[in-house]
C-alpha cells in the first residue's frame, strides 16, 4: 500500500536551530563545478519501441488501486487514478521528462514565455492551432479564464482542494488572436509552468455546480488521445476509448481499461490472464522474475531462482530430500511408507499447480525503476519528548539511512542510496544533499544530545496505575485506538514495546520462565536444576555454570572483550518516565516493507536507549486518524516528488499557525515542526523568476529542514511493475509522464528496448524515472 496521502503534486516543511541560536548551513555542493542535482538513480523501464513496431488496436487492462470518486483532479477526494485518467484525456501544457523537470507539451502548446516582469509578470501562451475539445470547439482563453476563476480561491462556492498559483493571477485574457492566452500576475510566480495542467473545459469550470458535481463520474468533453467511455463502479473499472477528434499521433490501443484490483490479489489476476499491466509488491516481483527466467526444455521448470540463485529441484526439494523420501516410500515400515506415498502425491499435486501458475506468469516480465516519491520517518514535534529539538536530532542521528535503503532496495537490484533532500530527488534541478546540516549517523553524539535534554540511562522510572511512558501516554487509553489496533491470533492487540515484548507483567517470559531464566519448577533454561544437573542426560557439570567458548565460568567471551557493535544502551528516563516513543504503522497487506524498516529503526533507537511502542492500525485509519490527526510519535509514510517544490512543498513544511477556533492549522505539515525562516525562504523562491536563485533558496530551506529533524528522508520508493512481455511503452515510468498514445502490443518479431542495467542511472534514458 502506498501511503503518499496527497494528490498529483505534493510537498514539505520543517526547521531548526543549533546551539547558541545559530543555524549552521553547510556549503552547498553547488559552489563546486559539479552539479549537486546529479542524475536520476534509475532509468525508465517501459520496453520502449518505435510506433512503427507497435500494432494498431487491442485493449490494455491496467490494475489501479481504486475507481476514483471524482474525475476532477482539483477536488480533495481526487486520487492517483484521477491523475492517470486526466493525463490520458485532458490537455497538459507541460509534461515531466526523465529528470522530473517540466517540458512543453507540443500537442497543446507551441510556446509559452514570460514577456514582461515590470510592472507585473505577464505570460503569453501560444496554443497549437489544431487543439480542439472533443465537441469540436477550439481550446482557448475562455477555458483558461474559467479555470483561473474556479481555482483562485475568491469564490467559496467552488469546492477546491488547492489554489496555489492561481491565487496570484490578476487576469486572464485573449492575446493577439484566438490562439494566444495572456495571463497577468498580481505577484511574481516562479512556478507558473505548474498552472493549467490539467486544463478542464469551461463546461466543467464555468460554474460552481458544474465544477463541484459535473466531472465526478463522467467527462463529457475532453481533449486527449483518449476519452472517458464509462466509469463503472459496479464493475470496479474505468474504460477509456480513443478520441476520434484527437489531432496528434493516433492512439495505438483501442481501449484502456483501468481495473481496481487490491495489491494482494494482483498476482492471481495476472495468472488468470485478466491483467496486462500491474504494479506489484516485492514478493510477487520475485515470482514473476522466476517464471520469466530460463526454463528446462524437458520439464518446463525454471533453471534459476530470484537473484540468479539455482532453482529448487523437483517438487522444490533437494536431491537428498528426494532420496530420503524414496527410501521411506519403499522401505519395510509399511505405515511410514503409506504416509510418505500420500505425502508424495500431495507434493506432486502442489508441484503441478505451481507449474501451471509459473506457466501463466511466464508471459510477463518485471519492469522496475524508482518511483518519483520517497519514504520518510516522521517525528511528531507537537508535544512529548519529540517537542524537544535535541531529542528529534538524536533520533535522526541514530539512524543508519544507508542500511535502511539497502534493506529495501538492494534485494530488488535497485540503487540503494539514501535520499538527501526533502524537496527533490536525485536528478531533479532542485536536488542537493542537505543532510550535512543534521550530521551523519553517530550513536555517541546522539546519546550526548539526549543527555543534554535530561534523558539519562538507568534513571528511576516511577509509574502510576494507568500511566504510560513518556511519548506514548496520550493515545493508549482511548477507545478509538483500541478499535483501531489490529487483533492478531492469540489475542495480540497489535501493540508491543521493544525490549519488553517477551515478558509478562508478573516478570515471567511468555514461555513461562522467570526473569532469571528459570522455569516455574526451578529448572534453568537449559533444562538443569540449580545443582547443575542435566535432567535428560543425568550428567552433572562442575560448578553448574557455563564454561563455553573458553571463557571464565559464566562468560561467553574472554574477559576484557569489548561489547559487540550495536549492543543496546541502557534505557533512558527523565522525571521518572522512560523514553518510549509510539511508532504507528499500517497493518494491511502491502505494508510489509514499512514494517521491516520500522523493525530496523527500533533496533537503531534501542542502541541509544530509546524504546519504541509499536502500534499497528488498519490501513484505512492510518493516515486520517493517526498521521493527519497527530496521534503518533514516529511514523513512516511517503511524499511524491514535485517539479515545483516552491509551490508544492511549502504546505508540508510551513510553520503551523493557530486557527480562529484555537486549534492548530498544520496544512500538510503532519510533523508540526516549522519556522518563520523556512517559510521566508519558500516565499522568496516562489517570487523570483531567476531559476538559479530559486534553486539556491530551496536548497537553503532544505538544509534548515534537515537541521530541525522533523522528518528524515530514507529512500526513494521502488517501482515494480509486471507487464505482458509484448506490451510496449508501458511499465515503470519513473519520473516521466506516460505517453498514452504510444502504448500498445508489439508486432510479431518486434522487441522493445529494455535497460541493460536497470539498477544504475542511465546517462540518456528515454521518458524516464
Amino acid at each position: 500500500m502506498s501511503h503518499v496521502g496527497v494528490g498529483p503534486r505534493a510537498v514539505m516543511r520543517s526547521v531548526a536551530f543549533l546551539t547558541a541560536g545559530v543555524l549552521a548551513v553547510p556549503a552547498l555542493a553547488g559552489c563546486t563545478s559539479e552539479d549537486p542535482a546529479g542524475k536520476p538513480l534509475a532509468g525508465q523501464d517501459v520496453a520502449a519501441a518505435a510506433r512503427a513496431s507497435v500494432s494498431d488496436g487491442g485493449t490494455l487492462r491496467w490494475a489501479v488501486d481504486s475507481v476514483p470518486d471524482t474525475l476532477n483532479a482539483f477536488q480533495s477526494d481526487a486520487d492517483a487514478t484521477t491523475t492517470r485518467v486526466a493525463q490520458a484525456v485532458l490537455p497538459s501544457m507541460y509534461r515531466m521528462d526523465e529528470t522530473g523537470s517540466p517540458v512543453r507539451n507540443p500537442d497543446y502548446l507551441e510556446s509559452a514565455e514570460v514577456v514582461d516582469t515590470e510592472p507585473k509578470q505577464v505570460v503569453v501562451y501560444k496554443l497549437n492551432q489544431q487543439a480542439v475539445w472533443s465537441d469540436g470547439r477550439e481550446i482557448g482563453a475562455a477555458d483558461f479564464a474559467a479555470q483561473w476563476r474556479a481555482l483562485s480561491g475568491k469564490d467559496s462556492a467552488y469546492w477546491t482542494a488547492r489554489n496555489a498559483g492561481y491565487d496570484r493571477i490578476e487576469k486572464v485574457e485573449r492575446g493577439a488572436n484566438d490562439l494566444e492566452v495572456k495571463v497577468t500576475f498580481s505577484r511574481p510566480y516562479a512556478d507558473w509552468k505548474a498552472l493549467f495542467t490539467p486544463l478542464y473545459p469551461k463546461d466543467v469550470t464555468g460554474t460552481p455546480d458544474a465544477f463541484n458535481d459535473g466531472a465526478r463520474r463522467a467527462l463529457k468533453v475532453s481533449a486527449g488521445p483518449f476519452a472517458v467511455k464509462k466509469v463503472d463502479t459496479k464493475g470496479d473499472q474505468v474504460v477509456l476509448t480513443g478520441n476520434p477528434r484527437w489531432w496528434g499521433e493516433p492512439a495505438k490501443l483501442d481501449e484502456i481499461v483501468l481495473r481496481a484490483v487490491p495489491r494482494d490479489e494482483r498476482v492471481s489476476e495476472l495468472v488468470a490472464g485478466k491483467l496486462d499491466l500491474a504494479e506489484i509488491d516485492p514478493e510477487t516481483a520475485d515470482e514473476v522474475t522466476l517464471a520469466a527466467g530460463p526454463r528446462d526444455p524437458a520439464t518446463g521448470t525454471p533453471l534459476m531462482g530470484p537473484g540468479g540463485t539455482p532453482a529448487a529441484g523437483p517438487q522444490g526439494r533437494s536431491a537428498a530430500q528426494a532420496l530420503r523420501s524414496w527410501a521411506i516410500a519403499n522401505g519395510s515400515d509399511e505405515e511410514a511408507a503409506e504416509e510418505e506415498v500420500l505425502a508424495r502425491e500431495e507434493r506432486r499435486e502442489a508441484e503441478a499447480k505451481a507449474r501451471r501458475r509459473q506457466q501463466a506468469l511466464s508471459g510477463f516480465e518485471l519492469r522496475k525503476s524508482l518511483e518519483p516519491a520517497y519514504t520518510q520517518l516522521a517525528l511528531n514535534g507537537a508535544e512529548g519528548p519529540l517537542a524537544d529539538e535535541r531529542v528529534r536530532r538524536a533520533v535522526a542521528r541514530a539512524l543508519d539511512r544507508e542500511k535502511l535503503a539497502e534493506a529495501v532496495l538492494k534485494p530488488l537490484g535497485l540503487p540503494a542510496e539514501p535520499v538527501g533532500s526533502h524537496l527533490a530527488l536525485s536528478g531533479q534541478p532542485a536536488y542537493a544533499d542537505g543532510s550535512g546540516a543534521l550530521g551523519e549517523q553517530n550513536a555517541k553524539e546522539a546519546r550526548a544530545l539526549l543527555a543534554d535534554a535530561g534523558w539519562v540511562p538507568g534513571g528511576p522510572v516511577k509509574k502510576k496505575d494507568g500511566e504510560e511512558a513518556a511519548g506514548a501516554e496520550k493515545d493508549e487509553n482511548k477507545d478509538e485506538d483500541k478499535k483501531d489496533e489490529e487483533k492478531s491470533e492469540g489475542g495480540d492487540d497489535g501493540t508491543y514495546i521493544v525490549g519488553e515484548d517477551d515478558k509478562n507483567k508478573d516478570g515471567k517470559n511468555k514461555d513461562g520462565k522467570n526473569k532469571d531464566g528459570k522455569n516455574k519448577d526451578g529448572k534453568n533454561k537449559d533444562g538443569k536444576n540449580d545443582d547443575g544437573a542435566d535432567r535428560e542426560s543425568g550428567e552433572k557439570h562442575s560448578s553448574g555454570k557455563n564454561t563455553a567458548q573458553g571463557g571464565a565460568p559464566g562468560a561467553y567471551a574472554p574477559k576484557g572483550t569489548a561489547a559487540p557493535a550495536g549492543a543496546a544502551a541502557a534505557p533512558l528516563a527523565k522525571d521518572g518516565k522512560a523514553l518510549t516513543l509510539r511508532f504507528v504503522l499500517p497493518s494491511g497487506p502491502g505494508s510489509e516493507t514499512l514494517r521491516t524498516v520500522a523493525d530496523r529503526i527500533t533496533d537503531m533507537l534501542k542502541e541509544i536507549g530509546i524504546g519504541t511502542r509499536i502500534t499497528k492500525v488498519p490501513d484505512e485509519s492510518y493516515f486520517k486518524d493517526h498521521i493527519a490527526a497527530g496521534e503518533y510519535d514516529l511514523a513512516l509514510y511517503s511524499w511524491p516528488a514535485s517539479a515545483f517544490p516552491a509551490t508544492d512543498a511549502r504546505p508540508i513544511y510551513a510553520k503551523p499557525v493557530p486557527a480562529a477556533d484555537g486549534s492548530l492549522n498544520v496544512a500538510q505539515n503532519y510533523t508540526r515542526v516549522g519556522t518563520d525562516q523556512v517559510d521566508q525562504l519558500f516565499d522568496r523562491a516562489l517570487a523570483t523568476l531567476d531559476q538559479k536563485e530559486a534553486r539556491d533558496l530551496l536548497r537553503k530551506a532544505d538544509s534548515r529542514i534537515w537541521a530541525a529533524a522533523g522528518s528524515v528522508p530514507l529512500y526513494q520508493r521502488p517501482q515494480l511493475t509486471a507487464a505482458r512481455k509484448n506490451l510496449a511503452n508501458a511499465g515503470a515510468f519513473g519520473f516521466g509522464t506516460p505517453v498514452y498514445e504510444d502504448m500498445g502490443f508489439l508486432k510479431k518479431g518486434a522487441q522493445g528496448s529494455r535497460p541493460t542495467a536497470p539498477s544504475s542511472a542511465s546517462s540518456s534514458p528515454s521518458p524516464s524515472s
